[in-house]
């Protein structure tokens, strides 16, 4: 197998290869049939370190304006706190659970966007209690939401209920009798 690496220059930032006007080396095949025809990448040239400079300084400019906006997302999210009210056992067990969804969801209706993925849930919630849930804004950005889980509370059953149902049984087993 060759080690042979193809020099490139990416177009647009890449979540894994880099950023724009970085110089890259990949597999040439990688280049030859993905980067270059997807407009992803130039062949490493000065011609081409000469074309990109301009875009690399507006990229920069991009991702100094996201930066704030996701800083400003993850303050916002900061103060998020979230109550889900869920049946418990006797044990104090979730009969359900709250997964990374139903917390995305939560978020999102309260007017703050965020991917289920970016909900970093090591395992969905199971038990009463207060919990800090991280939250993936951006690559250098992390924050976190307050979730209360709290147990249902039962709605004690009415005796007068079961004396109603009792007494009619009886009215209609005297009424069957009687007829």
């Amino acid at each position: 197998m060759s080690s042979f690496k193809t020099k490139l220059i990416l177009r647009v930032d890449h979540p894994v290869l880099g950023h724009t006007g970085d110089v890259i080396e990949v597999a040439p095949g990688f280049a030859r049939n993905h980067l270059v025809p997807m407009g992803l990448a130039y062949d490493f040239s000065a011609d081409a370190v000469r074309r990109i400079e301009k875009k690399k300084a507006e990229a920069e400019l991009n991702r100094a304006a996201m930066l704030k906006d996701m800083e400003a997302l993850a303050k916002r999210l900061e103060s998020v706190q979230l109550t889900f009210v869920e049946r418990v056992s006797e044990a104090g067990h979730l009969y359900g659970a709250v997964t990374s969804k139903r917390i995305a969801e939560a978020i999102e209706e309260q007017g703050l966007t965020i991917p289920e993925a970016h909900v970093r849930l090591a395992e969905p919630i199971r038990l009463v209690g207060e919990f800090e849930v991280p939250i993936h804004v951006h690559s250098e950005i992390n924050a976190a939401v307050k979730v209360w889980v709290l147990a249902q509370e039962e709605e004690p059953k009415a005796e007068d209920e079961d004396v109603d149902s009792d007494e009619t049984a009886e009215t209609d087993a005297e009424a069957s009798v009687e007829g």
